[in-house]
């Protein structure tokens, strides 16, 4: 008689590059007249590149960071050599609904993902900075983490630090000593085995609870910029930068956006100098498979540091 059996196993929280993914659990399955088996895997199996990267599933009505109106970059145009041959094949995507995928399952990415909050400067997670969840332990947990990255000569610093009600603490680490700020998988792992081996010292004291979860990462591919201070630092990055002008007795105040590099910073007068990055959105605007023309590369554009409400690392992966 032919038996089946199968047995499973229990979730695994798999963290990839700051993000915490859940696989769905591993079915066994062996055939009974048979002394092979395999795996079976009821559901679409993740493959993990060895690569950073954060991955998310969102229902149809999700927002994504909003793109706002055409920027200012918009108008540096061509130096007066265009013809209709720059004008770039659209596909439009009409009716297409993730539901369509999903079928009659609204959950799914419930089941599978948890979904990350927008980002937000300060925040102690992407946008860096300290949030911390208001426990009466969580305060001597930044206290450890603070003495911990002191041990690394000034190689290593805080980016961001977050505790959680569940007894979770989370730290984003970076490297003070590249150009990128982002730290390896030794620097990583180095931490992470310092602090943990404080954590548990203070576990045995009574300092924090016990069983403290501990979660270590990078700053992320797409990192906020905390400003004034990292914006030197880091001028030679391609930065997606969102502003306001100012308001006058005639005109409102409005906001644009656009892919930038930092020429200058005047800390005294507080002003940034930015001109066009050279990226694919910005090369499409002078024509489909064209450089930067004279026109884009000697753009300029100045803005008041308190203007600046977002600058961020900008990814074109």
């Amino acid at each position: 008689m032919n038996l089946i059996s199968s047995t499973s196993r229990p979730w695994t929280r798999l963290r990839c590059g700051g993000a915490v993914i859940r696989t769905p659990p591993r079915v066994s399955t062996a055939v009974g007249f048979s002394t092979l088996s395999f795996p079976f895997y009821p559901h679409l199996l993740l493959d993990v590149s060895g690569r950073s990267f954060i991955a998310s599933a969102k229902k149809k009505n999700s927002r994504s960071e909003p793109v706002l109106k055409p920027s200012i970059t918009d108008e540096v145009s061509m130096d007066g050599d265009e013809d209709d041959g720059g004008v770039e094949d659209e596909i439009l995507l009409e009716g297409f609904e993730s539901d369509e995928l999903i079928e009659d399952d609204e959950d799914y990415d419930d089941e599978y993902f948890d979904e990350e909050p927008e980002t937000s400067a300060g925040d102690g997670a992407g946008g860096g900075g300290i949030c911390l969840a208001g426990t009466a332990w969580d305060k001597k947990a930044l206290q450890i983490a603070e003495e911990v990255v002191v041990s690394f000569d000034g190689e290593l610093g805080i980016y961001a630090f977050k505790t959680l009600l569940n007894a979770t603490i989370q730290v984003r680490i970076e490297r003070l000593t590249n150009k990128s700020g982002s730290p390896d998988m030794t620097d990583i792992e180095a931490f992470s085995r310092k602090y943990r081996t404080q954590l548990d010292e203070a576990e045995a004291n009574g300092s924090i609870p016990a069983n403290v979860s501990l979660e270590v990462s990078s700053p992320g591919v797409e990192r906020i910029v905390r400003i004034p201070e990292d914006l030197e630092r880091f001028k030679d990055r391609n930065l997606y930068v969102k502003y306001v002008t100012e308001i006058t007795d005639t005109v409102p105040s409005s906001e644009f956006d656009g892919i930038f590099r930092l020429i200058s910073f005047d800390s005294e007068a507080r002003s940034c100098t930015w001109g066009l990055a050279d990226v694919r959105v910005n090369r499409e605007k002078a024509g489909k498979g064209r450089p930067l023309n004279k026109k884009q590369k000697e753009w300029r554009l100045i803005t008041p540091v308190d203007s600046l409400q977002l600058v961020r690392f900008y990814s074109e992966i």
